[in-house]
């Protein structure tokens, strides 16, 4: 990521971002959580990129250069906490859970950040503790991870026709012959561990919920989306979405 900006302040605040606009790649000296009140944010880091409906919140490191881009009409609450307190004991970007509770002290304390009577800072405060026991779960619990980028070129080959095309169902090694990658399917299953991770078929479900994410962004109906991602049916999808989003894609786009 080029030319990378340095706000030293992360901020707390509220903004609204039109489908398809970004925000450069840039670093703070404090923490920062990022949270879409309503559409899908997708925040880009060195280590992947995450794609976060209204139920997860991504929280970023002091110094962690991180970049952000909109789909669908975004609610972007951004809230700073400055780098003396802590890590929360997550030194690395990651996605909390954000229940009812949270969703709704996010939203308070970005509608007014500059709040500095005693009822504010005790606001700000119940926040931080509810970050702690979102952040104390996330470091328990297996949390979705980025989608990794893979720099070897075979493999990259490979994950450009599904980028494409996330809904194609060919096998590893039928897309390996197709890319002309000139490695076996052995080969390419070594390189997905070794790159991402995760096994191919847990990369491809990752790309295909995060395609999932951008075209319910766009009012695409439930169904459509299911089988432009791959999935054989409504069912089968809100199934998987469920597992990984504690919603359903309805819920999602009511929200």
């Amino acid at each position: 990521m080029p030319d990378i900006r340095h706000a030293p302040e992360a901020p707390t605040r509220a903004r609204s971002l039109a489908a398809g606009e970004r925000i450069d790649a840039h670093r703070h000296d404090d923490h920062q959580l990022v949270y879409a009140g309503s559409g899908v944010l997708a925040v880009t880091t060195d280590a992947g990129t995450w794609f976060a409906p209204g139920t997860r919140a991504l929280w970023v490191p002091a110094g962690c250069v991180h970049a952000h881009r909109a789909y669908g009409h975004l609610d972007l609450h951004l809230v700073g906490v400055p780098a003396d307190t802590g890590t929360l004991g997550l030194d690395a970007p990651s996605v909390l859970a954000v229940d009812p509770l949270l969703r709704e002290l996010i939203l308070a304390c970005t509608r007014d950040p500059y709040d500095d009577t005693p009822e504010g800072r005790r606001l700000r405060t119940v926040l931080l503790d509810r970050l702690r026991a979102a952040a104390a779960f996330a470091a328990s619990a297996r949390q979705p991870v980025p989608l990794p980028a893979p720099a070897d070129p075979r493999l990259a080959a490979v994950c450009d026709l599904l980028y494409a095309d996330p809904a194609d169902q060919r096998t590893l090694a039928a897309l390996g012959r197709a890319a002309g990658a000139g490695a076996g399917e052995r080969t390419l299953s070594r390189l997905f561990r070794r790159e991402t991770g995760m096994t191919f078929p847990q990369w491809r479900t990752r790309l295909r919920l995060y395609h999932a994410l951008r075209l319910l962004a766009d009012d695409v109906p439930v169904t459509t989306v299911a089988h432009r991602c791959g999935w054989s049916s409504a069912s089968a999808f809100i199934d998987v979405y469920r597992r990984a989003y504690g919603t359903t894609p309805g819920s999602h786009r009511r929200g």
